[in-house]
């Protein structure tokens, strides 16, 4: 006979958040993988030739900067303590990052011939929810805020991110090409 969880569903999501995020890791890393170790098998290890950003239009430069703002200040704000002024400072500067890392990617579409592509719709979720998460939290509804905001970290930061680091894209070539 099966027994029910006495668990609530707010802490059973919080006892899973890390290892859906190791997870989601994995799985966004799995089709590079082979390629990691073979390029560090050959010596093609190197360091990051940033060079190759610079080089880029600007629309792409500010795509990436605010990425990489968005995950480092998500990793602070997942560590520290919640509802301090920090937390909240920091909330809306990652808020922000956040923003500018979604509207700077709809003005690339160079994937996909000059179109939109699929990747895409998780722009137009992130400026949706960016916004539910800001209003939930001034509701007080301190799990919605969470949900949604882990959500877009996890989903629109660590999966979207492992994503440009495959065969062939930028990420790739500016740290392993």
């Amino acid at each position: 006979m099966i027994q029910a969880s006495s668990q609530s569903p707010l802490a059973l999501a919080r006892r899973l958040i890390w290892p859906a995020i190791a997870v989601a890791l994995l799985v966004g890393l799995a089709p590079v993988a082979p390629a990691i170790v073979s390029a560090a098998g050959a010596g093609a290890l190197h360091a990051p030739n940033f060079a190759l950003i610079a080089d880029e239009p600007a629309v792409l430069q500010v795509h990436i900067l605010a990425a990489a703002t968005a995950f480092l200040i998500g990793l602070v704000i997942l560590f520290q303590r919640k509802g301090t002024a920090f937390h909240r400072s920091f909330g809306w500067a990652w808020v922000t990052a956040m923003g500018a890392t979604a509207v700077s990617s709809l003005f690339m579409t160079g994937l996909n011939g000059g179109f939109y592509s699929v990747i895409h719709l998780l722009s137009g979720w992130v400026i949706v929810a960016l916004p539910i998460g800001v209003w939930a939290i001034r509701r007080r509804n301190v799990g919605l805020h969470k949900r949604m905001m882990t959500g877009l970290f996890v989903g629109g930061l660590v999966v979207a991110g492992a994503f440009t680091f495959v065969p062939g894209r930028l990420m790739w070539t500016v740290f392993f090409g």
